[in-house]
């Protein structure tokens, strides 16, 4: 009989000195940090700070991996069938893991994913060309509704928080406007910035500086409070939309099979680079919030708003094109 226990258990015991073994000597080569959408974007301001500073801590080089496409479908399934060894990471969000795949009708995304943990969270701005005739969210609607369609917003790809964003917005507003999908949230900002396109419900840390400096000028921000970076800009509730609430999360994540003594190491490794003073104030100076968690604690995270922009989707009748 202890012969049979002993064939069963040791193996479950050298795989699992195997594992602390693996885990103690992470990482011995360069890390690859997949990013499903284009340079220039959120991810940009708040992925390389990180990525430099767990090149630091970590003694090995965290590579970014920009690979946009489909609202991230690209990048998510390159990392979904990376080695789940540790060096192949995802960053995710809320618009690649629970947006987009809500919009095409996708299994929820912890099936294919390891969740380490989010690194910051953030809301969005409705940003408009200088040009346009509209001051507030009052003046807006009323000049959609005198120009049903003519008006255009910018998103990142169908199924984007800008998307779903500007989707929620017309529902709540009973208006119509004219959707313009991009390769990413950089171009499309860049040519709301060019008056090429009218709006554009940007993250805060990608239009942050351009209203600042007033090259945008910024007319709602899609949170309950004002934010402290954006004290002008009136909340959800202040400018008459109050159900335009819409926090996002960016996060790292790692194959599903990722062995969970690394995955704990990463979220040891990430929560310290985040949570160092630094970094906290280069992030508020952008109007993103670090926010950090268990594994646990994010894989619920993300199974929730996949609910969520999953019942939006459904409510709003929303399809792609």
């Amino acid at each position: 009989m202890y012969k049979k226990i002993l064939q069963r258990v040791l193996p479950l015991v050298i795989a699992a000195f195997g594992a602390m073994a693996h885990a103690q000597s992470y990482p011995q080569k360069p890390i690859r940090l997949i990013l499903p959408v284009p340079p220039g974007g959120v991810a940009d301001v708040i992925a390389r700070p990180l990525a430099q500073k767990l090149t630091q801590d970590l003694g090995q080089p965290v590579v970014m991996d920009h690979r946009p496409g489909a609202t991230g479908a690209i990048g998510l399934g390159l990392a979904a069938k990376a080695a789940p060894d540790g060096y192949t990471l995802l960053w995710g969000s809320t618009n690649t893991l629970c947006m987009g795949t809500a919009l095409y009708a996708k299994s929820p995304p912890t099936d294919d994913y390891a969740a380490i943990t989010p690194v910051i969270i953030f809301h969005n701005v409705l940003v408009m060309n200088n040009a346009v005739p509209a001051n507030s969210v009052a003046e807006l609607i009323a000049l959609a509704k005198a120009r049903p369609e003519a008006l255009k917003f910018a998103s990142s790809g169908e199924g984007s928080t800008n998307h779903l964003t500007a989707a929620l917005f017309q529902s709540l507003t009973q208006t119509k406007l004219t959707h313009v999908p991009y390769k990413g949230g950089g171009p499309a900002l860049i040519d709301v910035l060019g008056g090429h396109v009218e709006m554009l419900f940007a993250t805060v840390p990608s239009a942050v500086n351009y209203i600042r400096d007033g090259r945008l000028k910024a007319l709602v921000v899609t949170s309950e409070k004002r934010e402290a970076a954006l004290p002008s800009v009136p909340s959800a509730k202040e400018a008459g939309v109050p159900g335009l609430i819409v926090s996002t999360f960016n996060g790292v994540l790692a194959p599903a099979a990722t062995p969970r003594s690394i995955v704990n190491a990463l979220n040891a490794a990430i929560k310290k680079a985040a949570h160092a003073p630094d970094m906290v104030e280069r992030y508020a100076a952008q109007a993103a919030e670090v926010y950090t968690t268990t594994p646990e604690q994010f894989a619920t995270m993300i199974r929730n708003d996949f609910a969520k922009w999953g019942k939006v989707v459904r409510d709003i009748g929303l399809r792609v094109n």
